[in-house]
């Protein structure tokens, strides 16, 4: 018999983007059961082939139906946009096994948590707010993980066995994705800003002497470096970014605060996705330009 009461159960991801991949194809797979993946990509052949391929080089179990993919599943990992995790849920809950552990690893605001675990928990699952609290590359499934809930321990212990790295922030849906959508501000926030003023000096013929002033004001960051990096960063993953800091607009206003800055970020981040051009190699001067000429 598969699924929760083993012991370890099948495992299932809804969405297998970078992310899912990075864990399943380096975490200590579980020596019985099965793992395999729902991502509304393998719907269209147009978009299927990247989900395939993943799912081949990682040895997952490929399903366009989420009723298929979650079948006798015991742990599953929702790892899509943030804009879909609470549609996700929505959509999957129906089909999980009774106590079957729902890891919401979505960057999402608190309340958008809570709102998705009402799905899970009405439908007999198990809800777990994940905050995945660094880049999955290249620590893949060594990556920080934040878990809250009144069921992160059992989701802690499960996962740990995977070689997964948990760590519990709280007792309640909410306070792990708080703090990963507090740390964005800032985090997200710089990518942005960078960006804003490397293009300004670039344009202005000036970036050379704008980062020497940045390096002598704050030594400890190497500022031609970081911003190379951050400009990188908004160009590959920028539309997943600007879904995830709308996420952090409605964590400030719910909190009370304006979310002035980061509503800028969220328009660079997605105006640089945009432009969908290749960041080529790490030459500041060259991305610059080529950013500047799409404007």
């Amino acid at each position: 018999m598969t699924g929760i009461t083993e012991q370890f159960p099948d495992i299932a991801f809804v969405g297998f983007g970078e992310a899912g991949h990075a864990l399943a194809s380096s975490w200590l797979r579980p020596a019985r059961g099965t793992t395999r993946a729902y991502d509304i990509k393998l719907c269209e052949a147009a978009t299927s082939a990247i989900v395939l391929e993943r799912c081949a080089e990682a040895g997952v179990e490929p399903h366009p139906d989420p009723g298929q993919a979650l079948d006798k599943v015991g742990l599953v990992f929702s790892l899509v946009t943030a804009d879909q995790a609470l549609e996700a849920a929505r959509v999957c809950a129906p089909h999980l096994l009774p106590g079957a552990l729902w890891l919401d690893c979505n960057s999402c605001a608190p309340q958008t948590k809570q709102a998705a675990a009402e799905f899970v928990e009405a439908a007999g699952g198990r809800y777990v707010d994940v905050a995945v609290m660094a880049p999955v590359y290249p620590k893949r499934h060594e990556v920080p993980l934040l878990l809250s809930g009144p069921h992160a321990a059992l989701a802690a212990a499960r996962i740990e066995v995977l070689g997964l790295r948990p760590k519990l922030a709280g007792e309640r849906v909410g306070d792990a994705s708080s703090v990963k959508m507090l740390r964005s501000v800032m985090i997200k926030g710089l990518e942005a800003l960078t960006t804003e003023c490397i293009l300004a000096a670039r344009r202005a013929g000036v970036e050379d002497a704008v980062l020497a002033s940045l390096q002598a004001s704050d030594p400890g960051i190497d500022w031609r470096a970081r911003a190379t990096y951050n400009m990188e960063r908004m160009l590959v993953h920028g539309a997943r970014r600007a879904a995830e800091v709308e996420e952090v607009c409605a964590t400030l206003r719910a909190f009370g605060l304006p979310d002035w800055m980061s509503r800028g970020t969220v328009e660079w981040q997605r105006r640089l996705a945009s432009l969908e051009i290749d960041p080529g190699a790490d030459d500041l001067a060259n991305r610059a330009d080529a950013v500047l000429s799409r404007l």
